[in-house]
């Protein structure tokens, strides 16, 4: 691992305004005091546009990003399918109430989906009174959720549960502390022997009067009887947007401004095997008819609520366009031959159709079912993750390209090659390139594409990430070092269309990956330094690139790029520089290695003051191991061409 060493400094110089001037300079070195200068043309003439989907995010089931993270469903195997199909089988995390002489619980294939065919049977051998009476609250069945349920005070939770049994039924459904000591709502299931022969729905509010961010879902009767139990959810009715995202992660991601949205994940849509490859088709429609399928990619059951048709929704609500990772016939461990590839080609057509089809057509009457009868905005696919070098790539690409242009034209489609590969006879809109390495090879990569051919297809950096010790759960030195590699890019966007870091969120209870941009567990969450880095490029699409240059005796180690953007509210390009208003925001820490925490959440965020000496002309102190921004409120009275002269001096 490379490390940035001592006297180490990491600047972003940033003019915003009616007109706003960006410029980012990243400086790495041991050095004493210095002094730079900074010159940059803002002239319209010299700039060239950032491509308007520059910045984005791309999620990946990994981590129990979604199942346990963003998706807000609180009950973890819902359906009881995560144990396989074979009965009886594991219903982890589901416990019993009670012990095996008054209860016994078991999964059959008594279900009424025909996709999900297991239910969970509950037998209770005793009595409301008597001898053989059940124990004080009853007994029965508890979901813990995903490392405890978030149960807030005077918060709306919708429960949802399928219900068969040939006896009168009563049911206390209730939500509780982990020990069920605490009650903190509880609603009452009531029925004749008749209201339940055949599997029935029940809905129902629990109104939380306590909170416990270590609840669980709880399922008791005190009377004896066979109870059948299928696909029992718990969602909060506060949720992003309305559409089933936790709000505060959620409002994460809307925070940074994200211009695109790549999903569903890298290896999450290949699978280990095929057979648990994600398959779009089987997570659209009600939720209670999804199979779900085991995530062997990262080692856990998903019940796919959140799937294709929720992606779709989350890109729209964030105002980011889609960028669907097509499964192609391949997972890490098989590949399916050109010679048969055709049914899974067809299958990605059909998935188009589905986000975009008229509502009269077989797949987009499917999406309007679920609510959506307009079209979302897909117009990029990226054929497979990464998997150039597998035998039969190359051929089923063309498959997949040639059958997607044929009936969506104005696609992007998006190829797991280099640019190398990249040819007439196997033509790519973009190229998807991934990059994960140390912090010091990482800010040598703000040249990586410096002296890329200028004509041709345009990447797609839809992966790169500081990997390695210095790292750790999310340092500086690793958001200093991206922070570097983005200005590169940003710098070199007439060659690079896109970029994402990966991965995007980690719950703090299955860390399968180091590091992440945003951590959570079911009641906190917190932005590690690289998410915060994110901020000071969240205006950079689709604004004006100026030349810049910046001058440092003795030393070469420092990267620049200068944007301009208009002001939405006023849209004027006329700017006269003003000496108040101005704010400087500073991103940094004591030490390159710290890193944020739910006891620390914000030891490593940006901090924004005053600035009183703004001018066209400006000398500013730039902290050491800092990613530094300048807001400069600029006036209207005679139109500014050129910014140049800026002295910038690092004591470190």
């Amino acid at each position: 691992m490379g490390v940035l060493r001592a006297g180490s400094v990491c600047w972003l110089f940033h003019v915003l305004v009616l007109v706003c001037a960006l410029c980012q300079i990243l400086y790495v070195g041991s050095v004493g005091a210095q002094t730079a200068q900074l010159s940059v043309d803002a002239s319209p003439q010299n700039a060239q546009v950032i491509p308007g989907n520059m910045f984005g995010i791309f999620f990946e089931e990994i981590n129990h990003a979604g199942a346990g993270g963003l998706w807000a469903e609180l009950v973890s195997n819902r359906g009881f399918e995560a144990g396989g199909p074979n009965t009886p089988s594991n219903i982890d995390p589901w416990l019993i109430i009670g012990d095996e002489s008054n209860i016994i619980v078991a999964t059959d294939r008594s279900s009424c989906f025909a996709g999900n065919p297991i239910a969970l049977r509950m037998e209770v051998h005793c009595e409301t009174t008597g001898t053989n009476a059940c124990p004080s609250g009853g007994v029965g069945i508890y979901n813990p959720g995903y490392w405890g349920m978030n149960i807030e005070r005077r918060k709306v939770y919708r429960a949802t549960m399928y219900i068969k049994s040939s006896e009168s039924v009563e049911l206390t459904v209730s939500l509780t502390s982990s020990d069920g000591l605490q009650i903190l709502a509880s609603h009452t299931i009531t029925g004749d022997k008749e209201d339940f022969v055949e599997w029935t729905k029940v809905e129902f509010d629990l109104e939380s009067i306590g909170r416990n961010t270590n609840s669980r879902l709880q399922l008791t009767t005190t009377k004896s009887g066979i109870i059948w139990f299928d696909q029992v959810s718990l969602m909060p009715s506060d949720t992003f947007m309305g559409h089933g995202f936790r709000k505060d992660l959620a409002s994460m991601l809307a925070n940074l401004k994200p211009r695109f949205l790549k999903f569903p994940g890298g290896n999450y849509v290949m699978g280990n095997y095929l057979v648990n490859a994600f398959r779009w088709s089987e997570t659209v429609g009600p939720w209670e008819e999804r199979p779900g399928h085991f995530n062997d990619a990262w080692a856990y059951w998903t019940d796919d609520g959140l799937g294709f048709f929720e992606f779709l929704q989350l890109a729209e609500d964030l105002g980011a366009c889609p960028v669907w990772v097509v499964n192609d016939g391949a997972s890490l461990n098989e590949e399916v031959p050109t010679a048969t590839i055709a049914a899974f080609v067809k299958d990605v057509v059909n998935g188009i159709e589905f986000a975009r089809g008229d509502p009269q057509t077989a797949w987009g009457s499917v999406r309007a079912a679920m609510g959506h009868p307009e079209p979302f905005q897909l117009y990029y696919v990226s054929i497979g993750n990464q998997e150039c070098s597998k035998y039969y790539y190359k051929d089923n690409y063309m498959k997949f390209y040639s059958a997607i242009k044929a009936s969506y034209p104005d696609i992007t489609i998006i190829s797991s090659c280099d640019r190398s590969a990249v040819s007439p006879v196997n033509p790519a809109d973009l190229y998807d390139v991934h990059v994960y390495t140390s912090s010091g090879d990482m800010f040598s990569r703000s040249r990586m594409f410096d002296n890329t051919a200028r004509s041709g297809p345009k990447a797609i950096v839809s992966e790169y990430a500081v990997t390695g010790n210095d790292a750790g759960r999310g340092t500086l030195i690793a958001a200093l070092a991206e922070a570097a590699f983005l200005i590169g890019l940003e710098r070199n966007s007439d060659v690079v269309e896109m970029a994402s870091c990966a991965p995007l969120f980690v719950n703090d209870n299955d860390r399968r990956w180091n590091p992440d941009a945003i951590v959570f567990n079911s009641w906190q969450h917190y932005g590690c330094p690289n998410y915060w880095m994110l901020h000071f490029f969240k205006d950079s699409s689709g604004a004006a690139l100026h030349p810049s240059t910046i001058q440092l005796s003795n030393y070469d180690q420092l990267v620049t790029s200068a944007i301009t953007w208009n002001n939405s509210q006023d849209g004027n390009t006329y700017l006269k520089i003003k000496k108040f208003g101005s704010i400087k925001t500073v991103l940094t820490s004591g030490w390159l290695r710290d890193e944020n925490s739910f006891q620390q959440p914000d030891k490593v965020v940006p901090a924004a003051s005053p600035i009183t000496n703004a001018g066209e002309q400006m000398g500013v102190v730039l902290d050491s191991y800092s990613l530094t921004s300048f807001d400069l409120l600029l006036g209207s009275i005679q139109k500014l061409h050129s910014v140049s002269g800026s002295t910038l001096h690092s004591s470190l």
